[in-house]
């Protein structure tokens, strides 16, 4: 019994370990665009990033590698001089490429702003925003 804890102990810690991978400055500041259009963007290169995504015999959890995966593309983006990344494939094996873009003002795949209040009525209306998704958590999208 006391033999098997001790076996168990270091995967159920490793369960909710994030493996050191965190923001850095900056990274909030890039955005991730899931299927948006960037072709207004400057096409900065790729980025492959890769953590792991098994521990032995066991997988990690998949939304785990895959926000770790989103942290070090953000980081990366960062010293790239980036803004705005696009996934390339699902991850495989705990890697995933990633293209990386220069975009300025122009944020890709949104709609654009309401107009201003009093502006002219000759102006037509801007179509109201996309309804917000999921309350603050990430969301993927599925395939």
């Amino acid at each position: 019994m006391r033999k098997t804890l001790l076996l168990l102990a270091p995967i159920v810690l490793l369960g909710g370990c994030t493996w050191g991978i965190n923001p850095t400055p900056g990274s909030a500041n890039v955005r991730t665009v899931w299927t948006g259009d960037v072709s207004g963007c400057r096409d900065l290169g790729k980025i492959t990033v890769s953590v792991t995504d098994h521990v032995g015999p066991y997988d990690r959890n998949d939304i785990k590698v895959r926000d770790e995966l989103q942290v070090q593309a953000r980081n990366s983006a960062v010293d790239m001089r980036a803004d705005t990344i696009k996934p390339l494939t699902d991850p495989v094996d705990g890697s995933q490429p990633w293209e990386a873009y220069f975009c300025g003002n122009q944020v890709a795949n949104q709609p654009p702003p309401p107009p201003i209040q009093g502006a002219s009525a000759q102006q037509p209306q801007a179509a109201p925003p996309p309804p917000q998704q999921g309350g603050g958590f990430q969301t993927y999208p599925t395939h």
